[in-house]
Parts: C-alpha cells; sequence; structure tokens
C-alpha cells in the first residue's frame, strides 16, 4: 500500500472526521482520482512532439495515456476535427496515491522560486487544479534528453461537498498551499 494512502486510512480520516464533525464514515472526504492533461498545441504540425509528450506522461504517471482529439475545427489554428492535440492519464488508487506523493514531496521542491500553489484554485465542488510549466521537475524526465518542455494540468478530484474541506484534505496530505501574505510566481509576481 502506498505512504499517503496508509496515512490517510490510519490519521487524516479521523483528523477530518474530527474537525468537520462528522459520524457517517462515507462523508469523510477522501481523493477520488487525479487527471494530468498534456494539450501538445504544436501536434498538428509536428505530430512526434505529441509522441514525445506522450512517452514523458507515460513516464511520470506509470500508466499509458490516452490521446485527445480535437473536437471541432478552427481553421485559424490549422485544426481539424479529430485531429491528436494532446494526451491524458487517470490515475486511481494505489497510482494516484504514489504519483501524489511524488508531486508533493519531490516535483514541486524542485520548481525554480517555489513559495507554494496557489489556495484559491478550487473549482467550488472540492476538486483543485494546478499547472506546471514542464515536466522537467519530475525526477523520472531526463533533461538532457529533452529538446521540447511541456507543461500538464493537474486536477486532484475528491468527494468533498466544498472546498475548505477538500483544502484542509489536501493540506493533511501535504500539499504546500502559498501562505496569504506571499507573492506568487517567479521573480515575485502575484
Amino acid at each position: 500500500m502506498a505512504r499517503l494512502q496508509d496515512l490517510y486510512k490510519n490519521d487524516i480520516a479521523k483528523a477530518m472526521a474530527t474537525k468537520f464533525n462528522l459520524t457517517n464514515p462515507m462523508s469523510i472526504p477522501r481523493l477520488e482520482k487525479i487527471v494530468i492533461n498534456m494539450g501538445v498545441g504544436k501536434a498538428t504540425q509536428d505530430k512526434a512532439l505529441l509522441e514525445v509528450a506522450a512517452d514523458s506522461l507515460g513516464k511520470i504517471s506509470g500508466q499509458k495515456p490516452v490521446l485527445t482529439k480535437a473536437k471541432t475545427s478552427v481553421s485559424g489554428f490549422r485544426l481539424r476535427e479529430g485531429n491528436d492535440i494532446g494526451c491524458k492519464v487517470t490515475l486511481r488508487g494505489r497510482r494516484m496515491y504514489e504519483f501524489l506523493d511524488r508531486l508533493v514531496s519531490i516535483a514541486l521542491p524542485r520548481i525554480r522560486d517555489f513559495r507554494g500553489v496557489n489556495p484559491n484554485s478550487f473549482d467550488g465542488h472540492g476538486n483543485y487544479s494546478l499547472g506546471l510549466a514542464e515536466q522537467v521537475v519530475f525526477p523520472e524526465i531526463d533533461a538532457d534528453k529533452l529538446q521540447h518542455t511541456q507543461g500538464m494540468d493537474i486536477t486532484i478530484v475528491t468527494t468533498a461537498g466544498n472546498d475548505d474541506q477538500a483544502r484542509e484534505l489536501l493540506r493533511h496530505f501535504g500539499v504546500p498551499f502559498r501562505q496569504p501574505g506571499a507573492k506568487g510566481g517567479p521573480g515575485g509576481r502575484p
């Protein structure tokens, strides 16, 4: 069993039930899935970029990604309906907890000028989204062999009913939220 999964079963579930006064064990917020998405906009001109992105996403997640297709045609972007334009992976169970553990303890601290993730990126239903500018923060990716850096969107889906419960759940898992007075991005930009 994954380290964070053990932590959730032994400690976090009890702490969440106590803090939010939840008596039913099924009402305690938990992680449902993690979705990692890489949109490769330049894939319409160069199919090799999509293959490289799918390969790196497979190394990061430990699971083969699904290629995503364009839903509509947009002539301004030279895009046809049905073209491959990205890849995504949905993680559940043990792989989900292992990925979250690697994200929190290894990948996020490797980001240059990192001051924490945005605590306001919840969608109102207890789901959290964050974007990474490049995939080289994960140790599975060899930066020397990479010609093109690719960003990714990570969505953590929880069963929490509201954002406060989800924020507390992720805080227990060790997600480093930015402090209210700290500025955000590199160079002190908000």
